[in-house]
């Protein structure tokens, strides 16, 4: 059975276990030794993408189609770029997102996903390619059945001819739709931000308020024990001490779990400054409400992850770690829309 525990020893190379002597050493003035901790962020140097659904520039620019394309839903009104829009990266700005219904948790950003193991804020999904079809046919999100879908792609003979150049002849299933979205969707990945200048060698790239705050991230703050390696999370799950209810995330599917109940996934920090709101649920508005509410530590229950406890952080150490934040957003790049077939 899944345990917190078990989820840290995961993650224990770049968080909570290097905290708890994995040889950092200090520097003089009580911090971790910046250039060992550096180390633990550096960009990988390739997008992974299966064995079972290798990359393919045809297939990446079906999926890329089909991402955009209204045609996906139901009603013809909304695309998947409706919640994992580019120009916010990749999320959609709302609290809560919004489908045919107003849904139960915000969008996460697509930022990265190439390198997530557990899809959804509850980690139900095993895949890209397991995903597709979830918000897809569910009712309140975009509500198409699956034979739908596939009638109305077949009539469209733009799609026919590429679902032959990718996959050759024969009918449009549902696997090579998952396989389309699922390898566009792989190659969204965040842009370099100043913090990658800085681990890159360039000490201006950030500033010395942002380089404090990048300490306490480390050290005093621990938020590296679950967001930890380059794109700033573990993937894995984690109750902070903010759901309450029925709202119990990954619990729901592990109910024996204690350690579980009211655990979400770990969302990247990458693009931060401009993911507001936050939570799963969209429920804090601000980076700085972010910082308060880790500072105060959450609501003490069993399930609570250990990690979470105050902080004690003063006025000026919030300041300076939102100054850290704000290091992992990348200038904004253009995505054109692609031209749908008809």
């Amino acid at each position: 059975m899944e345990t917190r525990h078990q989820a840290i020893l995961v993650c224990g190379m770049f968080g909570a276990l290097a905290l708890l002597g994995a040889g950092i050493s200090m520097s003089a003035d009580g911090h971790p030794e910046r250039t060992a901790w550096k180390a633990k962020f550096e960009r990988p140097a390739e997008i992974p993408f299966p064995a079972d659904d290798p990359y393919s520039a045809a297939k990446a620019k079906l999926g890329r189609t089909l991402f955009f394309d209204p045609v996906m839903s139901g009603a013809k009104t909304h695309s998947c770029a409706t919640c994992h829009n580019p120009g916010l990266s990749w999320g959609d700005g709302l609290p809560r997102a919004v489908g045919e219904k107003t849904l139960a948790v915000r969008a996460p950003t697509l930022l990265n996903v190439a390198w997530t193991p557990k899809l959804a804020w509850d980690g139900h999904f095993r895949s890209l390619e397991a995903v597709a079809f979830g918000p897809l046919t569910t009712p309140a999100n975009m509500n198409i059945t699956e034979k739908q879908l596939i009638e109305r792609l077949s009539a469209i003979p733009g799609y026919v001819d590429a679902f032959h150049e990718v996959f050759g002849e024969g009918g449009i299933s549902k696997r090579q739709i998952e396989m389309a979205l699922a390898t566009f969707e792989r190659t969204i990945v965040s842009g370099e931000a100043p913090f990658d200048r800085w681990i890159k060698g360039d000490e201006n790239a950030i500033s010395a308020q942002a380089r404090h705050g990048f300490d306490l991230f480390v050290g005093k703050a621990n938020c590296v024990a679950c967001h930890s390696g380059w794109a700033f999370t573990d993937s894995s799950f984690h109750d902070i001490g903010t759901a309450k209810g029925n709202d119990i995330g990954r619990g729901k599917l592990f109910p024996a779990s204690v350690e579980l109940r009211y655990a979400f996934k770990t969302p990247t920090l990458r693009d931060v400054a401009r993911r507001a709101p936050y939570m799963h649920d969209g429920s804090v508005a601000t980076l700085d409400a972010v910082i308060d509410l880790y500072n105060k530590g959450g609501i003490d229950r069993p399930s609570r992850a250990e990690e979470i406890k105050p902080l004690n952080l003063t006025a000026g150490e919030k300041a300076d770690l939102i100054a850290f934040l704000d290091t992992l957003t990348s200038v904004p790049s253009t995505v054109s829309v692609p031209t749908l077939p008809r």
